[in-house]
C-alpha cells in the first residue's frame, strides 16, 4: 500500500511566514533566543513577534496576539507557560495556522496526557497540525529558517536528523559543527502527540540536499507507518538510526521523559533491519557514519584492500572488517600481480597488502592508483602509522587526490591516521576540506561497513508479499468456546484446532477425563504417547509439573497420570483440572520456536528461533514485522545462530526449510487476519527432514481484549 504524503508538509519546512509566540525582550528566555536565531539565520519570509505587552522586540513589532495579525501565518513556534498553551493553540488554529511548534514541556512526558491530547483536538478541529510538545524547534537549510533555541549558528549541509529529544538535538547541532557536517534540516518530534518520525521523513525523502538521514527514536507508537516510510526511502537515501530505551532501566527512564514507553528493543533492532535502516550505537559513530555516507560513494561491490604501513595496523583492521561484515578480497594471484612491484620484497601483497614502514608517499600513492584501476576491488581502507620517513604533511600528497580520485570513480576510500601532534593536526586539516579522516581503525571500518550494509539493504530490492489463506470463520468457531467463558487463553486443543485450520501439521491428540480414558486413548493413537495436563487455569504445563513424555506402556501411563495430577494439585492448588490430553510420540527432529504476535510498535509481528525449554535463556530468535516476503523470512531465519542446525551438523541430513518458513508465514496471515488473536506460539515445532514436514508439538495460543479488536 503506498504511503500518503501530507500534502502541505512543505509548509513546515518551507513557510513563508513564522510566528513566534512568547517572544520577549529578555535574552535569557528561550522565546528570545528563538527569535533571534530566525532573524541572524537570514530567513527570508515573514517574522511575527508574539508577546502580550506588545511594543518592540529585537528590532520588531510585537504583536499581543496572533489574531492581530493581519496576514496569514504557516508556523507558529509555541514558547509560554503550559497554562496558556491550549488557549494560544485555540487562537492559532481559529487563525488558520497549518503548523504549531509546541516548544513547552510538562504534558504527557510529565503524565499529564489529557491536556495535551486537548490541546492536539482542538488543533486538528481547525486543520492545524502539531509538532511536539516538548521541543527545541526545527531548522531548515531550505529557507535558511533557525527557529531553535540552539546557542550557535547552523551552517547548511547534506544530514537531515529528527530527534526525539530535544536536549540531545541541541547537542547533536553542536556535533555536526565539529564534525564539519552541515544540516539539510533538523527538527525534534517531543512527545509526538501528533506529527511523528515518518510525516517528517516525508520530506526529507524528496528534499534534494538530504542525502543522509539521522534518526534518534526512544519510542514509536505509530512502528508500522514508520516502517514502510523507511522501506521506501532507503531506496534512493541512507537512514542511520540510535535508538535508546536498550536497558530496562535505559526503557525506564525513555518513559519518563517522553511520555512514550520504549518498545522491545530486540523487535524494533531487527525491524529496522529488515527496512533497511543502518543502527549506531552511540551519537559519535552515528556521525562519524554520516560523514562518511555523504562524503563517499556507495561501493559496486563487496570486495575491499586494505593498504598499510604497519602490519598490526593491518591486523587490526582485519579483524574490524570481520566485525563490521566488510569483506576483503582474497584473489591472491590477482593481489601479487596487482602490487608486487609496487612494495618491497620483504613486504606483502596479501590483503593486507603491507607497503612496509620503508614506504614512501610515492608507495601510497602508486598503491592507490593500482587498487583504483582494478575492476575486482570495490573499496579501500588506506592506514598510515606515522614514521620517519615522511611527515603526514607529505601524505597530504597522496592522500587528497586520491580521495579525489576514488569519488570520481564512484569507489569508497577510507582513511585512517595514527601518531602523534603532526598527525593529528594534518587530520584536522583534512577534515575541514570534506575528506573524512579517522585516527581509530575500528572508527573507519565501521564507516565502511555502515555503507556496506546500506548498500545490501538498497541492492535488496522489493519482492512480493508472502500470504495465506486463512479460513476466519472456521477459526472463530474454534474461539467462540473461550470468548463464551470470558477466557484470554486457549486450551491446547483448541490452540491445535487453530493451527489445523491454517494447514499446519500437529499431532494426533485425545483428551481423556479420567484415568481408564487416558490408558483407553493412549492405546487408540499407539505407544508411546505423551501425556499434558487440560487446565484453563494452566498455561506453561512443563514448569509445574504437567507433561509426562516416552509413555510405552499402560503402567507408564497409570504412574504419570498420577504424577501430573498431584504436581499441579501442590504447585497450583487453584488450578481446575480438567484432564489430560494425550498425543501420539514424535519423532526427534530440529527443535524450533516460531511464532506471531501483535506488537503495540509495529503491529503484527512474527518470530523465530532456537526452541525448546531452554529458549527464554538462550534468546537465540529473530523478529520480522508483516506483511513480508519469503525472502525475508529466510533472513530471519539464516541470521539465528542456530541456523547451521538446520543445514545438518555431524552427518544430520538437512531439515525442511521450506516447511519452516511455510509455517511462519501462516502465522502471519493468522494474526493479520483474525483480530481475536493477539499472541501466537508453537514451541516446539520439530523440523524434520528435507521434504519430511515439521509437527506443531505445544501451541499456545492468547486472545485480544475485546477492546483491541478494533485493529483489522
Amino acid at each position: 500500500m503506498a504511503r500518503t504524503m501530507n500534502p502541505d508538509i512543505r509548509f513546515l519546512f518551507e513557510p513563508g511566514s513564522i510566528a513566534v509566540i512568547g517572544a520577549t525582550p529578555d535574552r535569557s528566555k528561550i522565546g528570545n533566543a528563538i527569535l533571534r536565531n530566525i532573524i541572524d539565520g537570514g530567513y527570508p519570509g515573514r517574522v511575527y513577534p508574539i508577546s502580550p505587552r506588545g511594543g518592540t522586540i529585537e528590532g520588531m513589532t510585537a504583536y499581543k496576539t496572533v489574531s492581530d495579525v493581519r496576514d496569514s501565518i504557516d508556523v507558529a513556534c509555541i514558547a509560554v507557560p503550559s497554562p496558556r498553551v491550549f488557549e494560544v493553540v485555540r487562537e492559532c488554529s481559529e487563525k488558520g495556522v497549518k503548523y504549531g511548534l509546541i516548544v513547552t514541556s510538562g504534558f504527557s512526558e510529565v503524565g499529564n496526557i489529557l491536556e495535551e491530547q486537548r490541546i492536539v483536538h482542538q488543533a486538528k478541529k481547525q486543520g492545524m497540525r502539531i509538532v511536539g510538545p516538548n521541543i527545541f524547534g526545527l531548522y531548515s537549510s531550505s529557507v535558511s529558517l533557525n527557529a531553535t533555541f540552539s546557542p550557535g549558528k547552523i551552517s547548511g549541509g547534506n544530514l537531515g536528523i529528527i530527534t526525539q529529544s530535544g536536549a540531545l538535538g541541541l547537542a547533536m547541532i553542536g556535533q555536526a559543527a565539529v564534525s564539519k557536517l552541515g544540516l539539510s534540516a533538523i527538527i525534534s518530534v517531543g512527545n509526538k502527540s501528533d506529527i511523528d518520525e515518518a510525516d517528517l521523513l516525508s520530506y526529507l525523502e524528496t528534499h534534494e540536499e538530504t542525502r543522509v538521514i539521522l534518526l534518534y527514536v526512544e519510542g514509536i507508537k505509530n512502528g508500522d507507518k514508520l516502517v514502510q516510510c523507511i522501506e521506501e526511502i532507503v531506496s534512493t537515501k541512507p537512514v542511520i538510526f540510535i535508538k535508546a530505551g536498550r536497558s530496562k532501566r535505559g526503557a525506564i527512564a525513555a518513559a519518563s521523559h517522553t511520555g512514550a514507553l520504549a518498545g522491545s528493543d530486540e523487535v524494533f533492532d531487527h525491524v529496522m533491519r529488515q527496512c533497511g535502516a543502518v543502527r549506531a550505537e552511540s551519537i559519535r559513530e552515528a556521525f562519524v557514519w554520516c560523514k562518511y555516507l555523504v562524503g563517499n560513494p556507495l561501493p559496486r561491490g563487496e570486495n575491499v584492500v586494505i593498504i598499510t604501513n604497519g602490519g598490526g595496523a593491518g591486523v587490526l583492521a582485519t579483524d574490524a572488517c570481520e566485525k563490521y561484515g566488510v569483506k576483503l578480497y582474497d584473489d591472491l594471484e590477482s593481489l601479487g600481480k596487482t602490487f608486487s612491484s609496487l612494495i618491497p620484497a620483504f613486504g606483502s601483497t596479501k590483503n593486507p597488502v603491507d607497503i612496509t614502514g620503508q614506504a614512501t608517499v610515492d608507495n601510497y600513492r602508486q598503491a592507490f592508483k593500482a587498487a583504483l584501476a582494478h575492476e575486482k576491488i570495490h573499496s579501500v581502507v588506506g592506514l598510515y602509522c606515522e614514521t620517519s620517513r615522511f611527515s603526514a604533511e607529505i601524505l597530504a600528497e597522496a592522500i587528497e587526490p586520491g580521495y579525489q580520485a576514488y569519488r570520481k570513480a564512484k569507489k569508497p576510500i577510507i582513511f585512517t591516521l595514527l601518531g602523534g601532534v603532526d598527525t593529528m593536526n594534518y587530520r584536522l586539516l583534512a577534515q575541514q576540506k570534506g575528506i573524512p579522516i579517522s585516527d581509530d581503525v575500528y572508527e573507519a571500518v565501521s564507516a565502511l561497513g555502515a555503507m556496506y550494509k546500506y548498500h545490501r539493504a538498497k541492492e535488496r530490492g522489493q519482492y512480493r508479499v508472502a500470504d495465506m489463506e486463512i479460513d476466519t470463520k472456521a477459526v472463530k468457531e474454534v474461539l467462540h468456546g473461550a470468548r463464551k467463558e470470558h477466557r484470554l487463553a486457549l486450551m491446547s486443543h483448541e490452540a491445535n484446532d487453530v493451527v489445523k485450520v491454517s494447514g499446519i501439521y500437529v499431532p494426533r491428540s485425545m483428551q481423556a477425563a479420567a484415568l481408564q480414558d487416558a490408558i483407553d486413548r493412549a492405546e487408540e493413537i499407539g505407544y508411546p504417547v505423551a501425556m499434558k495436563v487440560v487446565s484453563k487455569d494452566i498455561l506453561h504445563k512443563s514448569d509445574v509439573g504437567g507433561v509426562a513424555l516416552d509413555l510405552e506402556s499402560r503402567q507408564e501411563v497409570i504412574d504419570a497420570y498420577g504424577a501430573i495430577l498431584k504436581n499441579c494439585r501442590i504447585r497450583m492448588p487453584q488450578a481446575h483440572i480438567e484432564g489430560v490430553m494425550i498425543s501420539e510420540m514424535v519423532l526427534p527432529g530440529t527443535e524450533m520456536i516460531v511464532g506471531a504476535r501483535y506488537d503495540s510498535a509495529f503491529g503484527p509481528i512474527v518470530m523465530a528461533g532456537l526452541g525448546g525449554i531452554y529458549v527464554e535463556v538462550l534468546k537465540d530468535v529473530s523478529f520480522r514485522a508483516l506483511p513480508l516476503c519469503r525472502e525475508e523470512v529466510m533472513d530471519m531465519i539464516t541470521e539465528l545462530r542456530s541456523y547451521p542446525l538446520l543445514l545438518g551438523v555431524r552427518g544430520e541430513p538437512k531439515r525442511d526449510i521450506d516447511t519452516l518458513v511455510d509455517t511462519i508465514i501462516k502465522l502471519g496471515a493468522i494474526i493479520r487476519k483474525c483480530p481475536e488473536i493477539s499472541d501466537i506460539e508453537i514451541n516446539p515445532l520439530v523440523v524434520y527432514e528435507q521434504g519430511m514436514g515439521a509437527k506443531a508439538v505445544d501451541v499456545r495460543i492468547i486472545l485480544s481484549k475485546i477492546e483491541d479488536e478494533v485493529r483489522s
